[in-house]
């Protein structure tokens, strides 16, 4: 199966989520700078989770670049990978509108947590496909940002129910560190 449909569905998703995330966003009744007061945790959120988004659509995009050939496993692993990050939408509004409390913030955590888990996935079964020897495989590595994310996102999931401002600095560091564009894959399939 060719991987260009795969893309496409995927970059509709991801668009389609940005856009619930933005239609969040309400006007403000007033004119002046006072009005913006109780959007600014809604606008926080909003940033954050449009970051994200932007980061997995930007590593999806390159790792796709690596795929000769779609598999059902590849499929379904990207469906669970999507699931994930369609949720997002959800638990932004509900942080912003909340003013990032304990509960909201734990349950942000998760869905970031799961959605790196349903990367992996995605990631194992484009490598079980295409073998040890393959582009993916070779520009990996080690994958330290892979294996240190899913550990933040714990420290900030269990944290956020007594410091849901230390759970925020969690999943900002987080986003921080895959924010610095990840060259590994440009690297292997275009050495100049």
């Amino acid at each position: 199966m060719n991987k260009t449909r795969l893309e496409a569905f995927s970059d509709g998703v991801l668009a389609i989520i940005i856009t619930i995330m933005v239609l969040e966003l309400k006007v403000p009744e007033g004119m002046d700078l006072e009005s913006l007061r109780p959007i600014f945790p809604k606008f926080l959120s909003y940033i954050l989770s449009f970051i994200y988004v932007g980061i997995y659509w930007n590593n999806h995009h390159h790792m796709m670049h690596t795929v000769k050939q779609v598999t059902g496993g590849i499929l379904w692993a990207n469906l669970h990978l999507l699931f994930w990050l369609s949720l997002v939408p959800f638990v932004t509004a509900w942080i912003g509108e909340n003013n990032f409390a304990p509960f909201p913030m734990i349950l942000y955590g998760v869905i970031l947590l799961m959605a790196a888990i349903a990367y992996f996935i995605l990631q194992s079964q484009i490598l079980k496909k295409h073998g040890p020897d393959s582009v993916l495989s070779k520009a990996i590595g080690k994958d330290l940002k892979g294996k240190i994310s899913p550990v933040l996102y714990s420290i900030g999931i269990i944290s956020a129910n007594f410091n849901p401002l230390f759970a925020g600095i969690m999943y900002i560091l987080v986003a921080l560190m895959w924010l610095i564009p990840d060259k590994r894959i440009e690297k292997i399939i275009d050495p100049e």
